[in-house]
């Protein structure tokens, strides 16, 4: 399927309406068409994985079809050159999150990516290093822990980034770590209360927030045998 029929088809599901509403949510509204995940989603399984057209989609510059494109994408041609240039062009939160997770996670270079870009300064490059961290914690289920307690110290250090959009996501690595296994479950509350600690206020409403949902007793007895 040519990626310019993809584009009208698209641009036929704009929704001028949907665009509002995402501008609200913090989503860049300058080339978005309101279109809705679960309509991606039907495209996606429809069109199946082709890797050239996912390039020519996402050099479109449209939201929806750059989301599409990470749908589409196949994980397993996708080189560390081409993350580094889709991160670079990140502009809103979703756009973030859809990468990492419909793309991003299922390559081998993510935890090398989670460790790199969360170190950034861009704000959504920074935000896809935390966000491939929370993902990989709960899909890479044959990872060692060792994988993951190298990421607190990492955690600690940009817990001070008062961007929200950064914040939120280091809150969600965070807790996501601690929800793992009952060792990274421990490790990740000693993290929690060590942030609590810290003159910073996003620091500590990461600490706040992770301490709620990793001391609840649902999540404990989830990690109970």
């Amino acid at each position: 399927m040519k990626h310019t029929a993809i584009i009208r088809e698209l641009r036929s599901h704009a929704n001028a309406d949907n665009v509002a509403g995402m501008a609200r949510f913090g989503i860049n509204p300058k080339t978005c068409l309101g279109i809705k995940i679960p309509v991606l989603r039907a495209m996606a399984k429809r069109i199946g994985k082709d890797h050239t057209l996912a390039q020519r989609l996402w050099v479109s510059g449209l939201h929806e079809a750059r989301i599409l494109a990470s749908m589409v994408d196949e994980p397993e041609r996708l080189t560390r050159r081409q993350m580094d240039a889709w991160a670079r062009d990140f502009d809103s939160w979703d756009l973030c999150d859809q990468c990492c997770m419909n793309l991003f996670e299922k390559t081998p270079h993510a935890h090398p990516k989670a460790l790199q870009w969360s170190g950034r300064k861009a704000e959504f490059v920074k935000r896809a290093g935390f966000v491939l961290m929370a993902r990989l914690a709960f899909s890479d289920k044959t990872a060692p822990d060792r994988m993951f307690t190298r990421y607190f110290p990492i955690i600690r250090q940009e817990a001070t980034d008062e961007r929200n959009f950064v914040k939120k996501a280091v809150n969600w690595a965070l807790r996501q770590i601690g929800k793992r296994n009952k060792r990274l479950h421990r490790l990740a509350i000693a993290e929690a209360r060590a942030l609590a600690r810290l003159p910073s206020p996003g620091a500590r409403w990461i600490a706040r927030d992770a301490l709620r949902e990793l001391q609840d007793p649902k999540t404990r007895a989830r990690l109970d045998p």
